[in-house]
């Protein structure tokens, strides 16, 4: 069965966290000199969009909200195989935080569905800058779309019926649900490997003319809900966590057989933690 699907996926450029420093005085991130890399659990979502491309046929776009040095992120996932960018860069947009961001990207969506219907959002569980799991959900109730959070595999898509059958990850085992599309899905980081990008995709990537969007040509219809205006997030300050100073204890144990090991550690435990013992005993009464 091919099915003509039409996906967008959400992309983040960000700043490379193993490299980030905060200023000893204005508790605020130093970027400068730290290198920008697409946001990984991004990576994961546009893999996952690869894959339903490969599998039923599928027109991808990638989308981002940045300043033009996200251009680069963009191609980069041209080179994986998406089939058209679009960057939102204006100076209106700066200093938005997830509400602000989730009002542009979801006008912008709207846009784009104006010329081709759009089936499938995609985007990465949270970015590692933020770290709050909001731009997802926030685009979809703005554009009235199913929300499916930490989805682990896509099982079945039916584009005659429009629906859409997940595994989603919850507390205490595995959700399968089924849905109406159109619908927007926060993906699992591990469910996946990104491939690598083919010679002939990067060389479509380099000459690929990006679509430059500024808020008007985004269709955002209020400026008040985008940059700082529209942003009512207050960071009062922004500090590394403190290194912990207690080393990692070697333990010697007399083979390396599971019980041996099992008991070794079970000792220890019950030497530091006395009252575990206690606990345990009065568990298995």
């Amino acid at each position: 069965m091919s099915l003509n699907m039409h996906i967008v996926v959400c992309i983040k450029q960000v700043p490379d966290s193993a490299q980030i420093r905060v200023h000893p005085v204005t508790n605020t991130i130093m970027r400068q000199g730290v290198p920008a890399i697409v946001n990984p659990y991004d990576l994961v979502a546009l893999e996952e969009a690869l894959r339903l491309k490969d599998r039923y046929g599928a027109r991808i776009t990638v989308l981002s909200m940045g300043p033009p040095q996200a251009e680069g992120a963009l191609r980069k996932a041209l080179s994986f195989g998406a089939d058209e960018a679009i960057l939102l860069t204006d100076r209106s947009f700066a200093g938005a935080d997830t509400l602000a961001t989730s009002y542009a990207l979801a006008s912008a969506i709207r846009k784009i569905r104006l010329d081709i219907p759009v089936d499938l959002v995609f985007a990465g569980k949270q970015t590692i800058d933020g770290d709050t799991a909001q731009v997802g959900p926030g685009i979809a109730i703005r554009l009235k779309m199913q929300l499916l959070t930490y989805v682990s595999k896509i099982e079945t898509i039916d584009l005659d019926k429009s629906e859409l059958t997940v595994q989603r990850r919850a507390e205490g085992g595995v959700q399968v649900l089924k849905t109406r599309l159109p619908a927007l899905i926060t993906v699992l980081e591990g469910i996946n490997e990104m491939r690598f990008a083919t010679m002939s995709d990067m060389f479509r990537a380099a000459r690929y003319p990006i679509r430059v969007w500024d808020k008007d040509a985004a269709g955002i219809e209020d400026i008040s809900k985008i940059g700082l205006k529209g942003s009512p997030t207050v960071v009062s300050k922004v500090f590394a966590p403190t290194p912990r100073t207690q080393k990692a204890e070697i333990i010697q144990t007399q083979s390396d057989q599971p019980g041996d090991v099992a008991a070794t550690l079970l000792a220890k435990m019950f030497a530091r933690f006395p009252q575990l013992r206690d606990a345990i005993g009065r568990r298995g009464e």
